[in-house]
């Protein structure tokens, strides 16, 4: 009989992972290519997040940023927040830090295939979307039209820049870049504005369209209106949340809203679903 690992005795305990490469984004922001150092998979599903730790420092929640269908790797974008982000951006290729998880929804796959997919990222909302984009890149023939709203403070915050051009290429895929402002000293010759005023030069048909979007809360209010005012139901537009979880399985109660966990319900929301949410402010 095949010994049970640690993971399958308790989802407390970590996985240890190794650090493969370590990919310096912006000023605030490293990317981390990582694979499970008991040569398993993850097998998460986009939208999903992990808890990270790293010995003696602490643990912390971080969205994944890859797809399930690229190989035994994942990948996680970190901008640095705390004393854990502060230790994970000190690592090197080699070095090794705990996971656990996957946990969270993640986005219903199964209801968007078909669907016309608008994508809405405010700054390193990018990241968590871009395990969607990919697994929508990777099965591009069960998907239909792929738009991306990306929008940042300013150009030098903008990253996947040879990535998006990647996407670009691929069939039926729409990407519109905004910035809220721009810099004497950096050069920018696209959008300037929130990222709501890229909404006016795209084109969807509200009847087979689900927007999924991740950003600053601020941000959702504004979207949310701009998705309704083009017709689209509250049950096809998707926010991801991301409120102080812990322990990832709904039993410390850090991430409750109501009779709701993030952790567990979440961080995955239709806009239906968060209109009950009284917290939440949509």
């Amino acid at each position: 009989m095949a010994r049970m690992n640690e993971q399958e005795q308790s989802p407390f305990l970590p996985r240890q992972a190794e650090v493969i490469t370590v990919e310096s984004l912006s000023e605030k922001e490293r990317f981390f290519r990582l694979r499970l150092s008991d040569g398993g998979r993850l097998d998460h599903q986009p939208g999903q997040f992990v808890e990270v730790s790293v010995l003696g420092i602490g643990e912390a929640p971080i969205s994944l940023s890859s797809s399930p269908t690229r190989d035994d790797l994942f990948e996680l974008g970190v901008r640095v927040v705390g004393n854990v982000t502060r230790a994970m951006h000190r690592l090197k290729p080699g070095e090794t830090l705990g996971i656990r998880g996957p946990f969270g929804n993640g986005y219903p796959v199964s209801r968007l295939l078909g669907r016309d997919l608008l994508f809405v990222a405010g700054g390193i909302g990018i990241f968590p979307l871009r395990s969607m984009i990919q697994y929508v890149i990777d099965y591009r023939e069960m998907f239909g039209r792929l738009i991306l709203l990306y929008g940042c403070r300013e150009p030098s915050e903008r990253i996947f820049q040879d990535e998006l051009q990647e996407w670009r290429q691929c069939g039926d895929v729409q990407i519109l870049e905004s910035v809220d402002r721009c810099p004497p000293h950096q050069a920018w010759g696209g959008n300037v504005g929130v990222i709501t005023t890229l909404f006016p030069q795209i084109d969807l048909d509200p009847e087979r369209t689900t927007a999924l979007v991740v950003g600053p809360p601020i941000m959702y209010r504004f979207v949310a209106g701009e998705c309704s005012h083009r017709g689209m139901a509250k049950d096809q537009i998707f926010f991801s949340l991301e409120r102080r979880m812990k322990c990832g399985m709904g039993l410390c109660g850090h991430c409750q809203i109501n009779n709701v966990y993030v952790c567990l319900d979440g961080p995955v929301f239709s806009y239906e679903q968060l209109t009950k949410l009284e917290e939440t402010e949509l």
